[in-house]
């Protein structure tokens, strides 16, 4: 009988290295790291930590540590480094020439990810871009990484034939990625346009990688979407409808988590999927409250926002993982959000009270009218209807009664007076 053999892919292991430079919480930064590592499928071999003032121009670190690395990676065995920060060419290359090994930063494992993630059309198209403008500035630092062949970790993506071209080729893939990126915002924008159109409140999710939006999607409309205890465990917006506690119809979409040191060249690439929350009437902020981390993670959230100039919306801030042992006694403030609430979007704790906020602060957004419009102007009442939120519609001798929540907007062109002005919405305080 012919004997069976498993055969199991091996696992690439790395050493992650960073440099601490005063204000940095190296080791925290490190743990996320490893973590990055473990969604892209590989594994950690040990760390190197080095306090210096400013990065080494040639190496990243000291020469001296080069030398440890060295010993490092011969004790352990490691098939390469990992940096937690971006390199340039010359560091990649002189690491490499040291090391004889691969040389990886966080910025390359981030675009790998994404390139492993990367599920539908859009999204492969704006990771591809990312990667090759990354790695376009690259071409002559990389030495003899480019060739390496078999999808390991780095090396997801575009594919080796495209980057082992010439500059020339490589400028016109980008030239042609960057024209189907401008289709996808402009179908974005049309549908966005359609989505105003039928005055549909949209609601943008956003928070950093890992915090629960896909779960809290899941829980609020049952999107199904693959919801995992991972890094970037989804990557594509999704956008569903739900009808809140009052009755009316709003969108909820989910965005592309952000992360400490998220590569800008991704920012860019996704800013038409990012700018959903620059469109958005209310931002809905997951923070992840079992995480010691929690308050430098909204830090990074309100960096991002602000680099996309995401202003000027009401903010609710969901401290989620309540379900989590010790989470829910930890004391955590978003000093930018106008309520805040502890929830589980596992077990759906505290969730009725955040979609009843919800719905107040999209009723506040309106104005109240009770009047009659003559029957010769029933396409007032039909714009009613598909605009505001209509609570009573009576038809008697003078034409239909109207009562409805509409926006302060549409009362304005139909040159209607309300019956009561409408309150902003204040800064409230946090609720448990």
């Amino acid at each position: 009988m012919k004997e069976i053999t498993e055969t199991t892919e091996n696992i690439e292991r790395f050493i992650l290295v960073g440099v601490e430079r005063g204000n940095d919480n190296m080791e925290a930064s490190l743990a996320e790291l490893h973590e990055l590592l473990k969604t892209a499928g590989g594994e950690s071999a040990g760390t190197v930590i080095q306090n210096l003032e400013s990065f080494n121009k040639a190496t990243y670190i000291g020469t001296g540590k080069v030398e440890e690395l060295k010993e490092m990676l011969a004790d352990t065995g490691a098939d390469g480094i990992i940096t937690d920060d971006e390199l340039s060419p010359a560091q990649m290359k002189n690491l490499e020439d040291a090391l004889g090994c691969k040389v990886l930063d966080r910025t390359m494992l981030i675009l790998d990810i994404f390139a492993k993630h990367a599920v539908t059309g859009e999204g492969k198209i704006q990771v591809e871009m990312a990667q090759l403008k990354y790695r376009s500035s690259r071409l002559q630092g990389f030495g003899t990484s480019l060739s390496r062949l078999g999808g390991r970790i780095g090396t997801r993506g575009p594919g080796e034939s495209k980057l082992e071209s010439d500059r020339r080729t490589i400028r016109n893939r980008i030239s042609q990625l960057s024209k189907e990126i401008n289709d996808v915002r402009a179908a974005r924008d049309t549908a966005r346009k359609k989505r105003l159109a039928n005055a549909v409140p949209v609601i943008a999710i956003v928070g950093y990688t890992n915090a629960g939006k896909s779960t809290l999607l899941n829980r609020l409309t049952d999107a199904d979407i693959l919801a995992e205890d991972k890094l970037f465990a989804t990557l594509d917006p999704t956008t569903r409808g739900m009808q809140l506690p009052d009755g009316e119809q709003v969108l909820f979409t989910d965005t592309v988590g952000f992360i400490h040191k998220l590569p800008h060249n991704l920012i860019e690439a996704f800013r038409s999927t990012l700018e959903e929350a620059k469109y958005a009437d209310i931002l809905v902020h997951v923070v992840d409250s079992s995480n010691i981390e929690a308050e430098e993670h909204i830090k990074v959230v309100y960096r991002t926002l602000d680099e996309l100039h995401v202003e000027g919306k009401p903010v609710v801030t969901l401290f989620n993982k309540s379900d989590v042992p010790g989470a829910s006694s930890r004391i955590i403030k978003d000093t930018r959000a106008d309520v805040s609430f502890k929830v589980s979007a596992a077990t759906g704790e505290g969730i009725e009270d955040f979609l009843n906020e919800i719905a107040r602060i999209l009723r506040e957004s309106k104005v109240l009218i009770d009047t009659v419009f003559p029957y010769t102007e029933a396409g007032n009442v039909a714009r009613i209807r598909k605009e505001g939120q209509l609570i009573a519609e009576e038809y008697v001798a003078e034409g239909v009664h109207v009562k409805a929540y509409i926006p302060k907007s549409l009362a304005g062109q139909l040159g209607i007076t309300a019956s009561g002005k409408a309150r902003c919405c204040n800064k409230r305080t946090s609720r448990s």
